[in-house]
């Protein structure tokens, strides 16, 4: 770990939820190994389909008269929920405990981790950086067109393969099984799909069956408990309490 000093704020951290169960499996191994690998108290919760939710969460913080904490949305881009709803959130936690001082971080991605991330889950489903091998960078999509451009450049910036080239499983377009097809019927010789998401569900099943389908030679898992997430978690932590410290010195 290169995150030498860590203090005893509390970490809440906020995902999206799901009617499916692996989805939190998912959350609590990756947030097991943030508290493994960084001593942090992490506390998760849901905006919706699972339990705490953030409001629950800052009620039991402020039970146990815990005056600060850090707040993380575990969302791989920033869109209509970081935007909104974790701030409305916090906005109805300020006024229901104005002793608990609040300080919310930036989103999981865009960070030169997913990178890395991405391709060792495809290393796991049998894909390494191949010239011949074109890669569909598959996310779930937004209404926000900030949102997707992320994953569009994140798609710009990934070199090793003959291809990269950004998808949506919702609300924009290429699909990711459109993708697919275009890049093999452009010639790539073999198509991969990268998973862009946190946890499995619905989206990356649906990616994952259309894909194959579509004639891609793997998909791969979603990226889970990967050890480079919980460094992003860590730093994004580590970001905010030391702009917390600088503003108190200034």
């Amino acid at each position: 770990m290169r995150h030498q000093h860590l203090t005893g704020v509390p970490l809440v951290a906020v995902a999206h939820g799901s009617r499916d169960p692996r989805a939190a499996a998912t959350v609590e191994d990756l947030l097991d190994l943030v508290r493994r690998r960084s001593g942090l108290r992490v506390v998760t919760s849901y905006l919706d389909h699972a339990a705490p939710t953030p409001a629950q969460a800052f009620g039991a913080l402020t039970g146990e008269e815990i005056t600060s904490a850090v707040v993380l949305p575990l969302l791989l881009t920033a869109a209509y929920h970081s935007k909104t709803d974790i701030p409305g959130a916090l906005a109805d936690a300020r006024r229901a405990h104005p002793r608990l001082r609040l300080r919310y971080g930036a989103t999981l991605g865009p960070h030169p981790l997913m990178t890395a991330a991405l391709e060792r889950r495809l290393a796991e489903a049998g894909v390494t950086p191949d010239p011949d091998t074109a890669v569909v960078l598959a996310a779930a999509g937004s209404s926000d067109p900030a949102a997707n451009a992320t994953i569009s450049a994140m798609a710009r910036r990934w070199r090793g393969w003959r291809r990269v080239v950004p998808a949506y499983a919702s609300a924009a377009r290429p699909t990711p099984a459109e993708a697919v097809r275009a890049l093999r019927a452009a010639g790539a010789p073999r198509v991969a799909v990268a998973s862009y998401f946190l946890a499995p569900g619905y989206f990356a099943d649906k990616v994952r069956e259309e894909s194959l389908a579509a004639g891609a030679v793997a998909v791969s898992p979603a990226l889970g408990a990967a050890p480079e997430l919980a460094e992003i978690i860590t730093e994004r932590y580590t970001e905010i309490i030391t702009l917390g410290d600088q503003a108190q010195v200034g």
